[in-house]
């Protein structure tokens, strides 16, 4: 590599150059969402970050193994270990079953990320298909002193661990009960639930287990289902910034607990984003903004992909309509001046080198951004410009190389298979990319190849 991939890791607290575990590999972890409800556009930033993140590694040479989970169980309304499952609470406001909204909304949210041109993972791992999996982590946890019961769950025992918090360097001496938590009976405000009992209270969502029917709480899910697609310790664990002080500081305690060791070499974190003159984006608050929205209001989606890329994954982002529509028109003026450039030029590599390390410097797409508009208006030869811009792109997921792929006209599972096939080319997995594109014409569609992108439309009908 020209220049080394530096990573911010939140845990250590500076910039790290990164190694991964495994030659030529790499175990990526991403908290998904609670499928309760709509993810909003803040939500949404999370996904594009850590796109960004795979779409460099991938530009390395390196294999990615993406992992990301779907909440469908045990993500109570507080962080507290109190009020009721997200879930309970989704269910009884669409009068459907907790089930129903959970495809429903994973189905939506798949919609949302492939609308934006976000990689799927390789795999999604959701938490009602591993409960199994989070009942022995708990067992483990419980074996070897960490856990303890009260009278509504088993919980983790967090003065077992001297260096409990270190991630979002908490003072545990400084909490009080009830300043973060409601004790109830639990020893500590910091202690969480591992296993919820059900109770008398009837829920759709439970299961038997060695300490009584209930229901997994919301930590043990990431850790048991990351251990086992990547292991006990894999590269990167990556989400919002709001995971840093709770689920993944306990995400750590449970894996120290079982291990001695917490998930991840890397932990990376996105920044809020913010609506105009308020805080964070919050569906608790009522004030967020989907990116159906945008798109009703007559915005191309990767519009919002730009806007979010002009500024660096760790910073707080302002939304505001007056900057979505300068980003929509920045966005149409590069591609029009890609479309006006010959192709069939080769890379310029004094270009790519600044534009990679731009990108390895903790991932500074506004840098790289920058850097493209400064070759458009450079003396480098035309064509080598278009090369170079369609390099740059499968950082930036802009699809630059032609018009923009059709969301209204296309179904989501086709744009889906159409940015796996961009990713099996990229990685030149051919005979997967075949498969694709089989799949895409069996599907009544056809595939139009672009520098590092398939764009797709419909079949014509027969005159």
């Amino acid at each position: 590599m020209p220049t080394e991939l530096m990573l911010f890791d939140t845990l250590q607290h500076r910039l790290r150059p990164f190694v991964p575990l495994r030659e030529g590999h790499v175990g990526l972890y991403a908290c998904g969402p609670t499928v309760y409800d709509h993810a909003h556009i803040g939500n949404l930033r999370s996904y594009l970050f850590g796109d960004t993140l795979r779409r460099v590694l991938a530009l390395n040479g390196l294999c990615v193994r993406h992992v990301v989970n779907i909440t469908d169980v045990g993500h109570l309304t507080s962080d507290a270990d109190s009020g009721e499952d997200k879930m309970e609470t989704g269910s009884r406001r669409m009068g459907r079953s907790a089930w129903e909204i959970a495809a429903y909304f994973t189905d939506v949210f798949q919609r949302d990320i492939a609308a934006l041109r976000i990689l799927p993972p390789t795999l999604w791992a959701r938490a009602t298909d591993h409960i199994a999996e989070q009942i022995d982590f708990i067992g483990d946890i419980e074996r070897r002193g960490f856990a303890y019961r009260t009278s509504d769950a088993i919980y983790f025992d967090t003065e077992m661990l001297d260096d409990y918090g270190a991630l979002a360097r908490l003072d545990k001496r400084g909490l009080r009960p009830g300043h973060r938590v409601d004790v109830g009976d639990k020893r500590s405000p910091t202690d969480f639930a591992l296993w919820k009992f059900s109770g008398s209270a009837r829920r759709q969502m439970e299961w038997d287990s060695p300490w009584g029917r209930g229901f997994p709480g919301w930590h043990i899910e990431c850790s048991a289902m990351s251990e086992k697609h990547l292991g006990a310790l894999f590269d990167i664990h990556i989400g919002g910034e709001d995971h840093i002080p709770v689920h993944h500081t306990n995400e750590i305690a449970q894996h120290q607990a079982r291990h001695g060791h917490g998930p991840a070499n890397y932990w990376l974190h996105g920044a809020f984003l913010q609506l105009e003159g308020s805080a964070k984006m919050s569906k608790s608050d009522g004030n967020f903004l989907r990116l159906q929205t945008l798109v009703d209001a007559g915005y191309d989606p990767l519009a919002y992909r730009y806007l979010v890329l002009t500024a660096h994954y760790r910073s707080p982002l302002v939304f505001s309509w007056e900057a979505l529509k300068a980003a929509q028109t920045g966005l149409g003026r590069l591609r029009q001046a890609v479309a006006t450039l010959p192709e069939a030029g080769a890379v310029d590599a004094d270009w790519q080198h600044r534009m990679r390390s731009a990108l390895h410097h903790d991932l500074n797409t506004a840098g790289a951004l920058s850097l493209a508009w400064e070759l458009l208006r450079s003396p480098v030869p035309a064509a080598a410009k278009r090369a170079t811009l369609a390099w740059l792109d499968n950082a930036l997921g802009l699809g630059l190389a032609g018009s923009a792929t059709p969301v209204v006209d296309v179904p989501p599972t086709v744009l889906r298979m159409a940015v796996e096939r961009d990713l099996a080319r990229q990685e030149k997995r051919w005979a997967d990319a075949d498969a694709l594109r089989l799949r895409i014409e069996a599907a009544g569609y056809r595939v139009r190849d672009g520098a590092g992108r398939s764009m797709v439309d419909r079949v014509p009908a027969p005159q």
